[in-house]
C-alpha cells in the first residue's frame, strides 16, 4: 500500500478536500477540548500526505503526525515535519506502533481491506485509547450522466471487483464503512458517518477520464465476455466527458469514532 501513482493521488486531492465530511473532522476536535493529542496522530496508507494536508489546519496543536506508506517515492512527496515510516500495511497492524498515538487516520483505504485486517486495526485502536477518522470509503454508488444503458451493469461489475483481493485478503468493497461503524461499536467507540461524495463535473475531466478508464478494465476483467459492449460504453462515456457534458457522483462515506469513556 498505496500501490498508487503520485499522478493518480494528486488528480483526486481536491475532488477528495472537496468531498470530505468537515462535521467529523470537528468531531473529532471537540474530543479533543481539554485534552489536546498528546501522542502521535497516525495516517495509514498516507501515500504523499494529502490526509495530513486536509486534517492538519482543521485540528488542535499539538500535532506530532506518522505517515505510514509502502511506497518510498510518495513519502517522499509527503510534508516535511511529517514522520514518515515505509511498511507493508499488512505487517502495521501486528506491530506495536499504535502505542501511544491518540488519531489514528486513513483516507480511501478501508474498501480495499478484509474485515479481519480491519477487525485487528480497530483492536489496536481501542488498546491505544485512539480516536479514529477513516474517510472516503466507497459504498458502490456510482451515478452517470448523460445516461448509458450499460451504467448499471458496469456499476454491479466493479462493486464485485471491489470485493477482490487487494493484497489484505478479500476486500470489503461497498460494505467497508457499514462493516467499520459495527466493529467501532463493539469495540466501545461513539461513531458518526457522513456521505462524503464525489460530484465531478466538466472541471473534473480527467479524474473523469482516469475513473472511467479504471471501471471499463475493472468491469472486463470480471466479464470478459462483454469485454467489446463495455469498451463501447467506455468510448460513449469519454466522450461525453471531452465535450463537457459528463457528470459523474461516486459515493463515499467518512466515518468517525471516539471512544466511549
Amino acid at each position: 500500500m498505496s500501490g498508487f501513482s503520485a499522478a493518480w493521488l494528486a488528480l483526486r486531492e481536491p475532488a477528495d478536500a472537496a468531498a470530505r465530511s468537515s462535521a467529523l473532522v470537528d468531531f473529532i476536535a471537540r474530543a479533543s477540548v481539554g485534552r489536546p493529542f498528546q501522542g502521535r496522530l497516525i495516517d495509514l496508507g498516507g501515500g504523499t500526505g494529502a490526509n495530513i494536508r486536509y486534517l492538519a489546519p482543521k485540528l488542535p496543536a499539538p500535532q506530532l503526525w506518522t505517515i505510514i506508506d509502502n511506497d518510498a517515492s510518495l513519502l517522499d512527496r509527503a510534508p516535511a515535519h511529517v514522520t514518515r515510516h515505509q511498511a507493508d500495511l499488512n505487517t502495521v497492524v501486528d506491530e506495536q506502533l499504535f502505542s501511544g498515538s491518540s488519531l489514528v487516520t486513513a483516507s480511501a483505504l478501508l474498501d480495499l481491506v478484509s474485515e479481519r485486517w480491519l477487525a485487528r486495526l480497530i483492536a489496536r485502536c481501542n488498546a491505544a485509547g485512539a480516536s479514529v477518522l477513516f474517510a472516503l470509503s466507497y459504498d458502490g454508488r456510482i451515478s452517470c450522466s448523460p445516461e448509458e444503458p450499460e451504467d448499471e451493469d458496469v456499476r454491479q461489475l466493479v462493486n464485485l471487483h471491489q470485493k477482490g483481493d487487494k493484497g489484505f485478503g478479500p476486500a470489503l468493497g461497498p460494505d467497508a464503512a457499514a462493516r467499520a461503524v459495527q466493529l467501532l461499536v463493539e469495540a466501545g467507540y461513539t461513531t458518526r458517518q457522513e456521505q462524503s461524495d464525489w460530484t465531478l463535473t466538466a472541471e473534473s475531466r480527467m479524474l473523469q477520464r482516469e475513473l472511467l478508464s479504471g471501471w471499463a478494465d475493472a468491469a472486463s476483467a470480471i466479464a470478459p465476455d462483454r469485454k467489446t459492449a463495455i469498451a463501447g460504453w467506455r468510448r460513449r462515456r469519454l466522450a461525453h466527458v471531452d465535450a463537457g457534458q459528463s457528470r459523474i457522483l461516486v459515493g463515499h462515506v467518512d466515518v468517525a469514532g471516539i471512544l466511549r469513556a
